[in-house]
């Protein structure tokens, strides 16, 4: 378990210690030593970080206007009132690219974060300006505080911020991070508990305007679907389920990425005919016959987040975001083609074999989105498949947080060019 921030008195010789070879007098946080290391790996100042230009004010407003959390923000400061007073604390929410979209605070708060290029439009990735909440969140998937002397970037040392990531709930997809900075006297145990609540609930507030959506759109195909032979399916644009005819129900369907109306082959249906519904599609089975099933598998763990897997096939292609886990589970399928069992993947994952039931469930999950693409008994891709893998330019950077045996082998059996 990562406990909680060392007294602020430890952690300049801590980390002066981390970044000198020398012998700290306690050892950094888990989380916090991690991240030393990744930004020690890139080079970065430890002093002034990298420089970086903001985002122009037209892309910044492009950002929120496409960004589902901007409906949120009234809700998203209410929650955090209670902590995040308006002279001691500022109120950041960045996209999934690390880019700040939104910040308030006193004007003299904003002032000190101007000074730091903390300010709407910078990039505040692990990349550009090392250890810091906004960054680290985005790396670890999770929330994260970093109080003082935490951060990597020695100028950022009078500060303490406590993030954590915002995801859709309709498909899991990160949305961005919420974050609450102030000066590190200002540090308050509680911050993360609370940011971490907030985010919670603003997730559930996304998840409610969903399912309103989808009653609205059920009530449009109910008709149409009571007229339509065979089976089918009313689903809204992320894929999730109105209303069904001539068959089960279905909790959603993957639909391709750049949907549109015609022939497709979908995981889970096979071959469908896809035509438009106000906010959905209307998903008759069976119109597409004789399409055939996916041929290739292409898995894109080159960016530091945001890995894709996209299957393609005679009727087009879909890609899928993936998880953590899921990005590693597939990667050790690629490296196996011959398969590998439950306990095998046990091991490559957690170093421990026996962890065979934590691999079953994510394996179900997956298969879910991906059926027609993975088999079991061993699981392995579905025979017939060119697999492809993307690997990032350098291979220390394929898949940097995890600590997975079989990823952590691989970095240093890659090639440098990937």
């Amino acid at each position: 378990m990562d406990h909680g921030p060392l007294t602020a008195e430890l952690l300049p010789a801590i980390r002066d210690a981390a970044l000198t070879g020398g012998r700290p007098p306690a050892p950094p946080r888990p989380l916090i030593g991690q991240s030393w290391h990744r930004a020690r790996r890139r080079g970065l100042d430890p002093d002034v970080g990298r420089p970086a230009v903001p985002l122009p004010a037209d892309e910044v407003e492009h950002r929120r206007q496409s960004s589902p959390l901007g409906a949120l923000m009234p809700q998203l400061r209410d929650g955090l009132g209670s902590v995040a007073d308006a002279v001691r604390h500022l109120i950041v929410v960045a996209d999934p690219e690390g880019r700040l979209l939104w910040r308030e605070g006193s004007p003299a708060l904003l002032r000190s974060a101007d000074r730091l290029g903390f300010e709407v439009g910078a990039c505040w990735t692990e990349e550009m300006v090392g250890t810091n909440g906004i960054g680290t969140a985005l790396v670890e998937d999770g929330p994260v505080q970093v109080h003082s002397a935490e951060h990597f970037v020695r100028t950022h040392h009078a500060w303490t911020c406590a993030a954590a990531p915002l995801h859709d709930p309709r498909d899991g997809r990160l949305l961005g991070v919420l974050n609450v900075s102030g000066p590190a006297a200002a540090l308050n145990p509680a911050t993360l508990a609370l940011v971490t609540a907030v985010g919670k609930v603003a997730e559930a507030e996304l998840r409610a305007r969903h399912w309103e959506s989808v009653d609205r759109l059920r009530t449009v195909a109910a008709p149409m679907l009571a007229r339509v032979g065979g089976r089918a399916l009313a689903v809204d644009r992320d894929g999730w389920t109105a209303g069904v005819t001539g068959m089960a129900p279905v909790g959603r369907v993957v639909l391709p990425k750049a949907v549109r109306p015609g022939r497709v082959w979908l995981p889970t249906l096979g071959p469908c005919l896809l035509e438009p519904l106000p906010d959905g599609w209307l998903v008759r089975l069976g119109e597409g016959a004789g399409t055939a099933p996916p041929s290739r598998v292409v898995l894109d763990l080159r960016r530091a987040r945001g890995w894709t897997v996209t299957v393609s096939g005679e009727a087009g292609d879909w890609s899928h975001e993936l998880s953590p886990r899921h990005a590693e589970l597939l990667y050790v399928l690629a490296r196996y083609p011959s398969g590998r069992t439950a306990a095998e993947l046990a091991a490559d994952l957690f170093g421990d074999p026996t962890r065979t039931v934590t691999v079953r469930a994510e394996l179900s999950r997956m298969r879910r989105t991906l059926a027609g693409v993975l088999s079991h008994r061993p699981y392995r891709f579905a025979d017939g498949l060119d697999v492809r893998v993307l690997t990032p330019p350098r291979a220390a950077d394929l898949l940097p947080a995890s600590t997975a045996p079989v990823v952590l082998a691989a970095r240093e059996a890659l090639p440098a060019g990937g």
